[in-house]
């Protein structure tokens, strides 16, 4: 964040695409353009050097796509503060569930109105995921049909679920199904203070850096099951 405001690199093989995203942001006063990246190639040599707070990723983009952009800007230790939202159109893409393991925070439709589109840079900002409820039924479709190898072994999926106490599982598995700290208080009959520290407990057990990747573990631990 610079002067207070949210620094955004947009990166999108489509020029109408990354204009529009420009134009669009610069009218909201606490957004910065940092810069453009016309491919994922480009996207990752400008998060080094800009390392922005957000990055608008498209999926699709020649040289390097956005999954392994993703995957490059996310486990890079000098861009820990940066996190990426993918731009994805849900219906086409078949790419959701693989973007969320590399590491990306959430999912924008790129359909989505002005207001919407700041609204989700505010939530991946501050750490939180976006992961809409009516996404997750694709997203578990996805985990199903993947056939892909876990990131962890078996045996550090169990030696993790059993680190979480009961009330731990039991929020974990309401992360999973895209719910946010507020409705899950209201379903537990707790505070959202409480739910979040909760959430943070179950990161550092997991090893997990913000809610997209517990929605991976709940998954591939087998806590949830397609």
């Amino acid at each position: 964040m610079t002067d207070g405001r949210i620094s955004i690199l947009i990166a999108d093989d489509q020029e109408l695409v990354r204009s529009g995203y420009k134009a669009i942001l610069s009218t909201y006063p606490d957004f910065e353009i940092a810069g453009v990246a016309s491919d994922g190639e480009e996207a990752v040599e400008l998060a080094q050097q800009l390392r922005p707070d957000v990055v608008l990723m498209d999926i699709r983009m020649p040289r390097r796509n956005g999954i392994d952009a993703t995957r490059d800007i996310t486990r890079n230790p000098l861009l820990a503060q940066t996190h990426v939202l993918v731009l994805t159109t849900f219906d086409v893409d078949e790419y959701v569930y693989d973007a969320l393991r590399a590491g990306a925070s959430g999912f924008l439709l790129k359909d989505a109105d002005p207001d919407e589109i700041a609204d989700a840079i505010r939530i991946i900002d501050r750490g939180d995921a976006l992961i809409q409820p009516s996404v997750m039924k694709r997203l578990v479709e996805d985990f199903a049909a993947a056939g892909s190898q876990p990131a962890r072994s078996k045996t550090q999926h169990a030696e993790a679920l059993s680190q979480l106490t009961d009330r731990e599982a039991e929020i974990l598995r309401l992360v999973a199904r895209g719910m946010t700290n507020e409705q899950i208080a209201d379903e537990l009959f707790i505070s959202p203070a409480t739910v979040k520290t909760h959430v943070a407990r179950i990161m550092a057990k997991t090893d997990a850096h913000d809610r997209a990747q517990l929605v991976v573990f709940a998954y591939e631990s087998g806590l949830v099951t397609p």
